[in-house]
């Protein structure tokens, strides 16, 4: 098969195109650059697509043999991630920045200016499988739990699995990755994985958003409407959220109270007791299967509401408006704009964007 890596400057990338060139496929490196601001360094392990990753990318590439380049997705990825991100926090919700970027960039955009190119598939360093199932490719999880990436590919649809290749899926560990780039060589094998959110490469998100929504003073209020402090900006909350709130009315009965909601039309934001947190029911409009469509509408699944969570035995329904999922015990701390990804198994049958969630418990319970 003609093989576009995506080449990130990392290890795990690195270790992807060595094993496909290894495979015999014809294989071509690309770098993606997704930022304009051409001074910028990764610190650490925050950040990633900088230009000291590009050149890493660059230098595996030249030790594997295989033409490199570098495309600049900046625009697409300025309209489609950052400012997806920052508009979902105008509107009081949680987005998954990981995951839009697979969808938009890596399995969307890249995607198809490969296929136009000729390439028959797009391989990446994630940690997921497929299997071939009886409707087509399956989505699956990786042998390595810890470092399972099939969360954040759940927005794959059909189209885009049969056009895509999963190298490090079967890898036991990463351990294994980075003794396997010691052994070929390649300089990035010791190189500490990336976190936090690739164009907040310092991790000050507050910060980064109070510049680009801009803060406003608004009250806390609790599940009454009772003011019981104040804040420098809605954006800077999110659901489930303890720390920080430096409430100026304690709870009647002593206990710490978190953040149950967060009201952008208003600048408001809601707490109330950690069992107000528990949720019953989930549902969403913008859904997506990763493969074959489930044949029924109503089935037992799993489901997952972020990318290191425990999945919890669910029944989801399906209809013409959307997905509706009904844990069989309440999930912890959901906040509209999360993901939430199904599975069967190891199976990842698809996704959807949360909007609307069921408190699991009484609005007067709730309501300290």
């Amino acid at each position: 098969m003609r093989i576009l890596a995506a080449m990130s400057g990392g290890v795990d990338s690195a270790v992807a195109a060595a094993r496909a060139v290894e495979a015999g496929h014809d294989v071509v490196g690309v770098h993606l650059a997704l930022s304009r601001a051409g001074g910028t360094l990764r610190t650490g392990s925050r950040g990633c697509c900088t230009i000291e990753d590009a050149m890493d990318a660059r230098r595996a590439a030249d030790l594997l043999g295989i033409p490199f380049y570098v495309w600049d997705f900046s625009e697409r990825f300025r309209d489609d991630v950052i400012e997806d991100f920052v508009s979902e926090y105008r509107a009081g919700r949680t987005p998954n920045p990981c995951l839009r970027c697979n969808e938009k960039i890596k399995f969307a955009a890249l995607l198809e200016r490969a296929i136009e190119l000729g390439f028959d598939a797009v391989c990446t360093g994630h940690y997921a499988t497929l299997v071939a199932g009886e409707g087509g490719l399956e989505l699956h999880r990786a042998s390595d739990g810890a470092k399972d990436q099939s969360y954040v590919l759940g927005v794959l649809n059909a189209e885009q699995l049969a056009h895509t290749y999963f190298p490090l899926g079967a890898t036991p560990s990463k351990a294994l990755v980075r003794e396997e780039a010691e052994e070929r060589g390649l300089s990035v094998a010791q190189k500490p994985d990336s976190h936090d959110i690739c164009f907040i490469p310092d991790g000050d998100t507050r910060g980064w958003l109070a510049e680009k929504v801009g803060a406003e003073q608004g009250d806390i209020v609790d599940r009454s409407g009772a003011v019981v402090g104040s804040h420098e900006g809605a954006h800077a909350f999110t659901v489930g959220q303890r720390r920080g709130l430096k409430l100026g009315v304690p709870a009647a009965d002593g206990k710490p109270r978190f953040v149950l909601e967060v009201r952008p039309v208003t600048n408001t934001v809601v707490v109330g007791p950690k069992e107000a947190l528990a949720i019953a029911e989930i549902s969403g409009e913008r859904f997506s299967w990763a493969g074959a469509a489930p044949a029924a509408v109503e089935f037992g699944c799993e489901v997952q509401i972020r990318a290191h969570a425990e999945p919890v035995p669910a029944t989801a329904f399906v209809g013409g408006s959307g997905v509706r999922v009904v844990p069989d015990a309440p999930l912890d701390g959901v906040a509209p704009g999360q993901s939430a990804v199904l599975y069967i198994g190891t199976r990842v049958l698809g996704q959807f964007t949360i909007d609307t969630t069921v408190s699991a418990v009484p609005e007067a319970v709730a309501a300290g």
